[in-house]
């Protein structure tokens, strides 16, 4: 089948996806609730010991709490996939004369809805606490376009994660283990030049820095002390993101397809 066969496919399954969600509002309402607390926790009860040059540290925390937010929605993916997988429905639907592509190309699709909501919430909240949007309008634009092509990438990395894992018990302790290192090995909380010197170069070279630093850029939050990092992710955060999420779909996307159909196929 074509690729423009497999999208069509996947925008039926997306809608049947995003269904479910407004059949069970309580999977979008749990996925708005680590962010959240996120966000307070730090904002209120750690931040408050955290002192930055020229910006308030809870302006400078959302931008990590956006990246954080779509990394632990992307462990949702691989979990649902692997529950999808178990509980018989991707067998229904391969019954059906679809492309194999398409119960994957539907699910990431749907999840890009469901992260747009969650960082609606997560801004809203962000608004609340003091945070705002300094830069111009096309730019905040441009860095939501940027954090949704990041969540996008992250959820094909997670839906290989649920096709690997044998149970769907596993997939949420497995992508929590992915996501948890990825986004505090960050500038997601703390400026990269505070971290320990080992860990600096993990830091300046992870795709969450890149896009933390980006919405940053984007959104007009970067401290006016922050010292600059010499790394070419952090001296041009955008492209970097962009690229991040190129290569993570270009790995991720024809290996889950593959481990999908090895999947349905046991």
């Amino acid at each position: 089948m074509s690729a423009a066969t497999a999208f069509a496919e996947g925008a039926v399954i997306a809608r049947r996806n995003l269904t479910m969600i407004r059949r069970v509002p309580e999977l979008l309402v749990n996925a708005a609730v680590a962010p959240a607390m996120m966000t307070l926790l730090f904002g209120f009860v750690i931040g408050g010991a955290i002192a930055l040059p020229g910006v308030e540290y809870r302006e400078f925390l959302m931008n990590g709490i956006f990246v954080q937010a779509v990394l632990f929605s992307a462990v949702n993916t691989g979990t649902v996939i692997a529950s999808d997988i178990a509980n018989g429905i991707v067998d229904r639907l391969r019954s059906m004369p679809i492309s194999r592509s398409a119960v994957l190309i539907g699910r990431t699709t749907s999840d890009v809805v469901n992260n747009a909501v969650v960082i609606s919430v997560t801004a809203v909240l962000g608004l609340v606490i003091g945070w705002r949007v300094r830069g111009s309008a096309l730019d905040a634009v441009l860095a939501v376009v940027v954090l949704l092509a990041f969540a996008y990438a992250l959820s094909w990395l997670m839906a290989v994660v649920g096709l690997a894992v044998p149970a769907p018990e596993v997939v949420s302790s497995t992508g929590f283990t992915i996501a948890i290192p990825l986004g505090f090995l960050s500038n997601a909380y703390v400026p990269i030049d505070t971290l320990p010197a080992v860990l600096r170069p993990v830091a300046e070279w992870n795709p969450v820095s890149a896009v933390v630093s980006a919405l940053r850029e984007l959104f007009g939050n970067v401290p006016a002390g922050l010292p600059a990092s010499t790394a070419w992710p952090q001296q041009h955060p955008v492209v970097a993101s962009l690229l991040w999420s190129a290569v993570l779909l270009a790995i991720f996307v024809p290996l889950a397809v593959r481990k999908f159909w090895k999947a349905v196929s046991r």
